[in-house]
């Protein structure tokens, strides 16, 4: 099984109201606004969406919302993941809602042995096709992805570690054993910062955060405009070094910026602060003055 997944993958936030509820309107706003800009997909509820602040009601209805205001447009990917049971519940909601695939978070807590991982990405594999996302505790050896990607709805691999060692001796196990279907995805933080050593090793999917508020930029960036990596990557690498998860509260302070009031992000993440919102400010409006020039 195969998905063909191509161009800038959006990852929209999940707006909150001001009573900290989901606004399911300004998602659909939000969607709207990206799908204008042409994205590859639509990867709704993931980490950039606050997966693991999300209840389970709120997760369906984000996914929900993603499907009816993409129509079908593009392939609409859910996160799930964390304990299986919940897993599998919000692999069942996202199917029953129209989605067309997961990526699967790392389990949290329970460290089993690498035979159990690979019964828990089948298990949750059963009921949508999965890209599996390589992070955290999730630590994979070529072998390892060769044995996933032999399971039936296991379509890709997000790598999220950084290993480049890894991901080569990886990258070329699966195209010897399974062949080209099987895609691969920069999944760092930023990922365009990275992307010239990626597609060194024949990965050209990443996930775009900066496209859920300056799909400008990402759009740019992608057609070539190297310019952007010292100007305006480079530096928002750096600013999102500031804090831990400013690498998601960089992305709502955005689209707040740039007029759409997404609300805050929840706990245990943390808004930035007033100067690193202007920092921020700046660097939005150097990014779309490249752009324009």
């Amino acid at each position: 099984m195969t998905m063909k997944l191509s161009g800038v993958l959006f990852f929209p936030v999940t707006p909150f109201d001001g009573e900290g509820a989901l606004a399911e309107d300004v998602l659909a706003e939000h969607l709207g606004r990206g799908l204008r800009h042409d994205p590859g997909a639509v990867f709704v509820a993931c980490g950039t969406g606050e997966f693991s602040a999300l209840s389970q009601d709120e997760h369906a209805r984000a996914v929900q919302v993603a499907v009816e205001v993409v129509r079908g447009a593009v392939p609409v990917l859910a996160g799930a993941g964390g304990p299986l049971g919940l897993a599998l519940a919000q692999a069942r909601a996202a199917r029953q809602a129209g989605a067309d695939g997961l990526l699967l978070m790392p389990p949290y807590l329970a460290h089993g042995s690498k035979a159990g991982f690979t019964a828990y990405v089948r298990a949750v594999a059963a009921e949508l096709p999965v890209i599996v996302y390589q992070r955290g505790p999730v630590v994979l050896d070529p072998a390892d992805v060769v044995e996933l990607a032999r399971v039936p709805g296991v379509i890709g691999l997000k790598d999220g570690l950084g290993d480049v060692d890894r991901m080569q001796r990886t990258v070329l196990a699966v195209r010897r054993e399974i062949g080209p279907g099987f895609a691969f995805f920069n999944g760092l933080p930023t990922a365009e910062l990275t992307m010239p050593a990626y597609r060194g090793l024949g990965v050209e999917l990443y996930s775009s955060a900066v496209f859920a508020f300056a799909p400008e930029i990402a759009k740019a960036y992608f057609a070539g405009d190297e310019r952007l990596l010292t100007e305006f990557y480079a530096p928002l690498v750096e600013l999102r070094s500031k804090a831990p998860g400013y690498a998601v509260s960089l992305v709502k302070a955005g689209l707040r910026l740039r007029g759409l009031d997404v609300g805050p992000v929840r706990a245990p993440l943390t808004d930035l602060t007033p100067e690193h919102e202007a920092e921020l400010d700046l660097l939005i409006k150097t990014g779309l003055s490249l752009v324009a020039a």
